[in-house]
């Protein structure tokens, strides 16, 4: 079996009486995002929820990390190579261009450019854009004089390339369309339209586009004299960017997972897909589970093997989503689920029927969610430091002061939250008075309820515990598990993504399944394990 991302330093092991599996399988990348073919001859793929860059032997699927986390580069969405071997790299949170030479070495080209994104190299010449509404296509100077705006107003450019006509083919994503540039005037036509959200374009030997659609999942090949569309193969939602080593023709998908085209329908999985992180979890009366992985939403079946246990419900560019998916808890009726989201919404999201109900919005960073029994809603919001709670039409705040609060819970009336930042876990009454429950955790993360007991998972200490909040012992459930950063590894903080998605904070949550299993958020491997008793 190939390595996963991640090299835990020791086994997991859990106390007397219990069992631990995983329910899915480890991912072998944090996403894959921007590809392109190096001089060696192998993939080199940009992962943005870690800061990392990873190179892919495209006959064995051996992957070598090139920048890792922690590393100079941050949230690298697209990647080039020039004549000399320099890749060139847009680091979408910061908003800049950076390259890294052959002997490893970093320097920023440009820190001016709101989501930098898409990035290509041409005859000694370098473009980049921006992935928001209103975007600049550029042409840059690689020794990091001022840019020359090739043109403005752009609704969302994605990974882009010169063409053999010598124009620049943009995937526009927020007008569902190609377009095709002049580099030198800024004129522009539509090549194709009516897609399935192009986010990238790249040419084959032939001369022919070959795009990836993001929303609808499609491979297509497209003529650009005649506009004529073929779809390659359909792969599912969450497509990302292309790249050919030679005439073999791969593409990546958001979820990890790079492919190769064979042609006639068929494929050739290089690097199976897998999660990005996980963040929230959430398990209802009914056995539902739903997993929260920032653009994905995956429906959990405990009952199927590997990652066929993930089934997509939700995504955030399909209509009636509530965007990115951090925070989760049962939303009361079959299939729906109370979310917290990356732009600080919380929302009811009914998956299947593509719908969503937004209930408080204009929060900082919102982590867990959870309701109480008679219905109220509790919210962290990691940002501001505090706990709201949804009780009627209007929010309310119930707590402030508090050290990045993260999971939340409820015990009869009183709210039970983690605070990563001070390492303890709070119990709040109704009117706001707070008193600590457990302190000297590293950073508690993810919490729950199982028999008037909280369990915490603690990401810096790699560790499950069950606090009993009458008495406030502290009992050790599991240890060694894959989650939070690897040990001596600082992440780099990810900013906001335009208007798409805020700060990118890890949440590694847990859910108390209605059969006493603990489901565990593994989002150091990207899995989900469960924790039972034997």
């Amino acid at each position: 079996m190939l390595p996963s991302r991640y090299a835990a330093p020791a086994a997991s092991i859990v106390a007397e009486g219990w069992l631990l599996s995983r329910l899915t399988p480890p991912s072998r990348l944090y996403g894959a995002n921007g590809l392109t073919t190096g001089p060696d001859g192998r993939i080199w793929v940009a992962q943005v929820p870690a800061s990392q860059v990873s190179a892919i032997n495209p006959d064995t699927g051996a992957i070598e990390v090139i920048s890792p986390i922690g590393g100079d580069i941050v949230a690298p969405d697209d990647l080039v190579f020039d004549d000399k071997g320099n890749l060139y790299l847009t680091e979408i949170t910061l908003g800049r261009v950076a390259m890294r030479s052959p002997d490893g070495t970093t320097r920023v080209v440009r820190g001016d450019i709101p989501v930098a994104n898409p990035i290509t190299w041409h005859q000694g010449r370098l473009f980049a854009g921006e992935c928001r509404m209103g975007a600049r296509i550029m042409e840059l100077d690689p020794a990091g004089g001022d840019p020359r705006v090739i043109l403005d107003g752009v609704p969302m450019a994605n990974a882009f390339q010169i063409g053999p006509d010598g124009k620049l083919y943009v995937p526009v994503m927020g007008a569902n369309e190609i377009w095709r540039v002049d580099v030198e005037t800024g004129e522009h036509d539509v090549v194709a339209g009516s897609l399935g959200v192009p986010d990238s374009v790249k040419f084959d030997g032939k001369g022919r586009i070959v795009s990836t659609q993001v929303a609808s999942g499609e491979v297509l090949r497209i003529d650009p004299q005649s506009g004529t569309r073929e779809t390659l193969a359909n792969l599912g939602p969450g497509l990302d960017n292309v790249t050919f080593v030679g005439e073999r023709l791969f593409v990546s998908s958001i979820n990890g997972s790079v492919t190769e085209i064979l042609g006639e329908g068929n494929t050739r999985p290089l690097v199976q897909r897998g999660l990005q992180w996980p963040l929230g979890i959430a398990a209802a009366d009914d056995g539902q589970v739903f997993v929260c992985d920032g653009v994905f939403g995956y429906a959990l079946d405990r009952a199927a093997a590997g990652i066929d246990a993930l089934r997509l419900v939700g995504m955030a560019f399909w209509p009636g989503s509530p965007g990115y998916l951090r925070g989760a808890a049962p939303g009361g009726a079959p299939g729906e689920w109370l979310v917290t989201t990356g732009l600080g919404m919380v929302a009811r999201y009914r998956p299947a029927a593509g719908e969503s109900d937004f209930l408080a919005s204009g929060y900082d960073q919102l982590m867990g969610i959870a309701v109480a029994g008679a219905g109220t809603v509790a919210f962290a919001e990691y940002g501001t430091g505090c706990v709201h709670l949804i009780e009627g039409a209007e929010p309310r705040r119930l707590a402030e002061g508090l050290d990045q609060p993260m999971g939340i819970g409820w015990i009869d009336q009183t709210v039970i939250v983690a605070e990563a930042g001070a390492g303890r876990v709070t119990a709040i009454d109704d009117s706001g008075k707070s008193r600590t429950l457990v302190e000297g955790l590293g950073r508690p993360e993810g919490l729950c309820v199982r028999n008037a007991k909280v369990l915490v998972l603690d990401a810096l200490g790699k560790r499950l515990v069950q606090i009993d909040p009458q008495s406030g012992s502290v009992t050790e459930l599991a240890c060694n598990l894959p989650v939070g950063a690897p040990a001596g590894v600082l992440p780099h903080f990810l900013g906001p993504i335009g208007d798409m998605a805020g700060p990118m904070v890890n949440f590694a949550d847990i859910a108390c399944a209605p059969d006493g299993t603990i489901l565990i958020a593994g989002d150091a491997e990207g899995s989900v394990l469960a924790l039972r008793e034997a």
